[in-house]
Order: C-alpha cells, then sequence, then structure tokens
C-alpha cells in the first residue's frame, strides 16, 4: 500500500514534467520549421550551391578557401544565399549595384554575426549601432585628422626603419630567406601602440607583446569558426566546447594587456598634468581624446566605452595592417617588374634617405596604383554585415524582406569578374585615373563606403605607403617557388603558414 502511495506521488510530477518537456521540444521543432520554410520562400528568387541537408555550406565557407568562393562567384552573379545549418542563412553580395544599394541605408551592422566578437572586443566603433556609435565616431574622428596624421608619417618611419635594423643584422650581404609575417606583425602593433595611443613598446626588440599577438591569433580563428559553425551559435554549446574553453583561456591573456596600455595613458596623463603639461603635444591622438571624454564626461563615455575602444583599434588596427603589408610585400616580390617601377619612383623621391613626410606620400602615383592593386586581391577584411531594418529592393528587381542578414562580400566584389577583367591578375594600371573613371563607385571597397566607412583608411594608407617605400629603398624582394602564398579563411585575410621571400639587401 506504501509502495503504490510513493509511485503515484512521485510519478504524476515526473509525467508532467516529461509532457511540458515534449511539448516545449515539439514547439521549438514547429518554430525551426517554420523559420526554414520562411527562409526559403524570401530566398526562392535567388539560386545558391547545393548545399548539406544539415550543415548547409558551413563546409564550402570553412574548408573550400577563396578559390570555391570564385567558382560560386562564377556561377550565381549579383548575389547568392549561404545556409548555415537547416535553419539560419545569409545573403551574400558581391555586385556594384547590390553594395549601393544597401549602403544608401542606414541599416545596423548585423549583431547576430558580430556578438561573437564581444567578448574580446567590446562594444566600439566597429559593432556599435545607432547614437552611441554616431557619438563614438564623432568623438574619435579628430585623433585621424590631417595634422594628427602628418605627425604620425615620421612615427611610421622610425617603425620601419626599426624593423630593417633587424632585416640588415640577419640577413647581412647575402640573399637570405625570411619569415616576414611576424616581423610585420610586430611593426604595424608598434605602429599603432606609438600613434593611436602615445606608447613607446619597444615590441619590435623585446618579446613583451609576443602572447598577445598569439592569443589575437587565436582568437580571431575560434571566432571565425564560431561563427561558420551553426551549432557553437547556441552560447551553452560553445561555453562547454573546448574552443569555447579555450575562448576564455585567451581572454585571460588579451585583456590584461588591455589594462596595462589604459593604465599606462592614465598615469602619462596624470604626470602631465602634474608637470603643468609643460610639454605640449603636437597632436592629440586617438587615446588622448577618449582620456578626456571620459575624464570629462563620464557619462556618455564610460570605462566600458575606453575599453571596448582601446580593442577596438588595437586588435582590428594591427590585424587588418598586416595583412594588407604582408600581401603587399608577396604581390611586390612575385611580379619583380612593378616592384623595379616603384623602387625608381620612390627613389625619385626620397633619393636614399630613411625618412619620409606626409607630402612625398601624395608623389608616388604607381606605388599607389600597386597599394590599391594589392588591397583589391588581397582586402584584409574579407566582408562585412547588415542587418535589414526594413524590406530592400536591389536594382534587378528581386528584393528581400527585413529581418534578413546580408554580407557584402569584398573579396567576391574585388574579385567578380562581370566587373574586372582577368581578376586573378596583378594590375596596377586598372587603378589608373582613366580606368577608375570607367568603373562602377562601388565596385571596389578595401575600406567599405558609406557613413560607416574605415575611420582610419587615410591612416592605412599612409601606413602602406611609408612601409612599402622604405622596405623597397633597402631591400629587394623575391618570392621562393616552394613557398607559395596559402590564404586563410578568417576574419582577417592572413597567411595560412606565414610568408617566406628572399630579401637581399641593395647597395
Amino acid at each position: 500500500m506504501e509502495s503504490s502511495w510513493l509511485e503515484t506521488h512521485w510519478a504524476r510530477p515526473l509525467h508532467l514534467a516529461l509532457v511540458f518537456c515534449l511539448a516545449l521540444g515539439l514547439l521549438q521543432a514547429v518554430k525551426l520549421y517554420l523559420q526554414r520554410q520562411r527562409l526559403l520562400r524570401d530566398l526562392r528568387a535567388f539560386p545558391s550551391p547545393p548545399s548539406h541537408w544539415f550543415y548547409g555550406h558551413q563546409k564550402i565557407i570553412q574548408n573550400g578557401g577563396m578559390e570555391k568562393l570564385g567558382e560560386v562567384i562564377d556561377k550565381y552573379p549579383r548575389a547568392c544565399p549561404f545556409w548555415l545549418g537547416p535553419f539560419q542563412a545569409f545573403f551574400f553580395i558581391y555586385d556594384p549595384d547590390y553594395a549601393k544599394t544597401l549602403l544608401s541605408r542606414p541599416d545596423p551592422k548585423s549583431n547576430f554575426l558580430y556578438k561573437f566578437m564581444d567578448p574580446i572586443v567590446g562594444k566600439g566603433l566597429l559593432n556599435l549601432n545607432g547614437p552611441k556609435w554616431f557619438q563614438h565616431r564623432r568623438l574619435l574622428t579628430p585623433g585621424l585628422h590631417l595634422n594628427a596624421l602628418k605627425s604620425h608619417v615620421e612615427i611610421m618611419a622610425h617603425s620601419v626603419n626599426t624593423m630593417l635594423g633587424e632585416w640588415e643584422r640577419i640577413c647581412g650581404t647575402e640573399d637570405t630567406l625570411l619569415e616576414i609575417s611576424a616581423p610585420v606583425t610586430l611593426l604595424t602593433l608598434d605602429i599603432i601602440m606609438r600613434c593611436v595611443f602615445g606608447l613607446e613598446t619597444n615590441c619590435q626588440i623585446n618579446s613583451t607583446y609576443d602572447h598577445y599577438i598569439k592569443a589575437a591569433n587565436e582568437g580571431s580563428n575560434i571566432i571565425f569558426y564560431r561563427l561558420y559553425n551553426f551549432l557553437y551559435h547556441h552560447d551553452i554549446i560553445f561555453k562547454f566546447s573546448p574552443k569555447g574553453h579555450h575562448f576564455r583561456q585567451l581572454r585571460k591573456i588579451l585583456h590584461p594587456y588591455t589594462a596595462k596600455i589604459i593604465q599606462a595613458g592614465k598615469n602619462s596623463r596624470m604626470n602631465e598634468n602634474q608637470q603643468g603639461n609643460t610639454q605640449k603635444r603636437k597632436y592629440r591622438n586617438i587615446f588622448d581624446i577618449a582620456l578626456s571624454a571620459l575624464a570629462e564626461n563620464g557619462d556618455s563615455f564610460s570605462d566600458t566605452d575606453l575599453w571596448s575602444e582601446v580593442n577596438t583599434f588595437l586588435l582590428a588596427g594591427h590585424e587588418t595592417m598586416t595583412g594588407g603589408l604582408t600581401w603587399l610585400l608577396y604581390h611586390l616580390a612575385l611580379y619583380p617588374e612593378h616592384q623595379e617601377r616603384c623602387r625608381e619612383e620612390i627613389r625619385s623621391i626620397l633619393g636614399d634617405g630613411s625618412s619620409i613626410t606626409w607630402g612625398q606620400l601624395g608623389e608616388m602615383p604607381y606605388t599607389t596604383m600597386c597599394i590599391k592593386e594589392s588591397l583589391r586581391l588581397a582586402p584584409p577584411v574579407l566582408s562585412f554585415s547588415r542587418e535589414l531594418s526594413k524590406p530592400i529592393t536591389f536594382s534587378d528587381g528581386r528584393s528581400l524582406p527585413a529581418g534578413m542578414t546580408v554580407v557584402c562580400s569584398i573579396w567576391g566584389l574585388h574579385h567578380n569578374p562581370a566587373i574586372w577583367e582577368n581578376p586573378q591578375a596583378f594590375d596596377p594600371l586598372r587603378f589608373s585615373q582613366e580606368n577608375n573613371d570607367k568603373r562602377h563607385c562601388y565596385a571596389y571597397l578595401p575600406f567599405s563606403a558609406g557613413p560607416r566607412n574605415c575611420v582610419g583608411q587615410q591612416f592605412a594608407m599612409a601606413e602602406l605607403k611609408a612601409a612599402v617605400a622604405l622596405i623597397l629603398l633597402r631591400f629587394s624582394l623575391t618570392a621562393e617557388p616552394a613557398r607559395p602564398l596559402v590564404s586563410r579563411p578568417n576574419i582577417f585575410l592572413k597567411p595560412k603558414n606565414g610568408l617566406y621571400l628572399h630579401l637581399k639587401k641593395l647597395a
């Protein structure tokens, strides 16, 4: 009798719990089914490559590389959907008319895609939306105005010469095969630290930032993997996965560096105030402006905002420039005729000097064309995304509803054969004034376009020009056929196994 009562007493709640769980599971299944049907309906006007019933196009994006994306562009002009699993799809575009339509609207950046970066980067210019983004953009842009950039060029030249001095020590007068992506990474980090934050770290000489660079690289790999693995979109699944555990360990490495930079900046500011600001800076860098905003108006620009912007400029700034300069040097090594023409142009401006000025950067048109062509072939940032706040209709009459995530593939746009003749060839003359005038204004977007274009694009171009000019004056670069550069799908386009070039000191 007692056993029967216990069975009845415990069975009823268990049965109710089981029924409740089954009902929730059924509701979720119905919700996912309806979500898939809605996406199929919304995207039916746009054909796409065959997809796996469970993984969708995940394997193409993660493992197919840029070559596979090139095949997709050839077969599906303008745009196509990419499925990540059975219930999630993004809409990829790589047509200038489509890009113009998208970028002429005030759609926000996709929270779904950028939220995976938040734990490392925070909420800065890269992934903020709305009034908060506008406030940060307006606040920080003066740190990159013309007068500041003029002062930056001298600092850039000093950092480049530090790297070249180390190359001369290693190479001597002999032709030497050297892995250069590592020193280029240290160079771009040194420039960011000195120009944006006003800090001397000597990171090219000592090894104080080696752990930071390694952790930043691994962190971006995990973010990319999570982005295109739909199972890891769920925070709980990712949290308890090996990659989630490793990601948390990387945060513990990266965040103390950010804290160290902020504290160093605050200490420097305090020292200047105590000394009566007797040694005034020639310009206010971005970090100065952010610290002033924090001190004067902590309600609208908080410690969290400062932390986020430091991370944004530090991580995004040096990662993008590392990719841009690495690929530029590779392309010039691969095509010696263009390298020599650039060197002749630079030598006619700088002689055999080791310094360069802002004015001289504007006197090298052919070198600039080579830089632009390298950024076309290998844009450091592969794409950007928007979440449609209202329906959109493209120039060919096809439409998408509100809520769709649209990804503009910069790489796809730059390799679209409908826009660029023989798009895989390195041809700097594509960027002659005559050819520029003929081309669609949204065909080339290495720094995006519209109100959310890259705030640091003038800084980036100045850095690339200064670096390549000083490098070519002192070294001849030759590609190593046995070690071709292989691209690695990632948030930033970087070499998979480093970049090996033959360096020879010029007399």
